[in-house]
């Protein structure tokens, strides 16, 4: 009798092991993978234009050391009446650690190289940027200000 005991048991936590592995398995996918290049594109809102197109790709990993951290940022306006050239900046970008609201939060820092001007983004979730102010704040339009990995 012990011994079925035994087996079953043993048998018992294989099938558990098996549905551990496969729940962990289902978790990873639904991360997405680590890369050196991850690529943000959304529309913000313009006062005299249809739409600022922001196209943000950050090269190395929040893991990576400062001098991987890369960025290239491409502002193009649509249909302003001064039709202003595109806007193409890169530099570094560090990660800061949270906001005043949420203190948890990860914000990137993107600082361009020569003129420009820095950007904020708070990580939202793997998916999502969310431009916000220097002071790391969210605007009430926050979710017209949000980019969407591609």
């Amino acid at each position: 009798m012990q011994i079925r005991s035994l087996l079953a048991g043993s048998a018992m936590l294989a099938v558990l092991a098996g549905c551990a592995a496969g729940q962990m398995d289902e978790q990873a996918a639904d991360e997405p993978a680590a890369t050196d290049e991850v690529v943000y594109q959304g529309t913000l809102p313009c006062r005299n234009c249809a739409g600022i197109d922001l196209d943000v790709r950050l090269m190395g990993s929040e893991d990576s050391v400062a001098e991987e951290r890369t960025f290239d940022l491409e502002a193009s306006y649509r249909d302003h009446p001064q039709n202003p050239p595109d806007e193409n900046y890169a530099g570094q970008w560090e990660v800061l650690d949270g906001t005043e609201a949420e203190p948890d939060a990860t914000v990137y820092e993107l600082t361009p190289e020569g003129d420009g001007q820095v950007y904020y983004f708070l990580r939202v979730d793997n998916n999502t940027l969310e431009l916000i102010d220097p002071q790391r704040r969210r605007f009430e339009n926050n979710d017209m200000l949000q980019l969407q990995r591609q």
